[in-house]
């Protein structure tokens, strides 16, 4: 399992509930630049429409610009593949106020790709100064311990 493309301030913008993992319905030329780590997931999110569920704002550039399709969209939508029951969760989860479902990384399983995804909730300042004070006191701690 290969780690792709990641949403670094994911996980300092939000505190995850609930992870579930996708599969992603791609072009060729898509999982091509995926496999080349073209991808990006800053501002992406999950909407649920209908039975489907899709990653809106996810950005893909194309492969080789000079042979991509001429009406090629690298921010269009793309539809997830989950359980009827996933689907059903994430569309509980965002008619609730305050929680969102965010894309966290892209990540090979075989030869598939897939999307790591989670029910999230904004974290808000207090909370975000916090996970910092402690991401340094570890470092700190593991400094110490090292040069011991």
């Amino acid at each position: 399992m290969a780690t792709l493309v990641i949403y670094k301030k994911a996980f300092l913008k939000y505190a995850p509930i609930t992870t579930y993992s996708a599969g992603i319905v791609l072009s060729g030329q898509e999982v091509k630049a995926l496999r080349n780590k073209l991808g990006s997931l800053d501002g992406a999110h999950i909407v649920v429409r209908g039975r489907e569920a899709f990653v809106v704002s996810m950005t893909i550039p194309p492969y080789q610009i000079a042979n991509a399709p001429k009406n090629y969209d690298p921010e269009q939508p793309r539809k997830l593949l989950l359980t009827k029951k996933e689907i059903g969760e994430l569309s509980n989860a965002e008619s609730k106020k305050g929680l969102t479902i965010v894309p966290f990384e892209v990540y090979t399983s075989g030869r598939n790709l897939k999307m790591k995804i989670s029910i999230v909730r904004g974290k808000d300042k207090a909370d975000r100064r916090e996970d910092l004070k402690k991401r340094d006191a570890t470092r700190e701690i593991a400094r110490l311990l090292k040069n011991q």
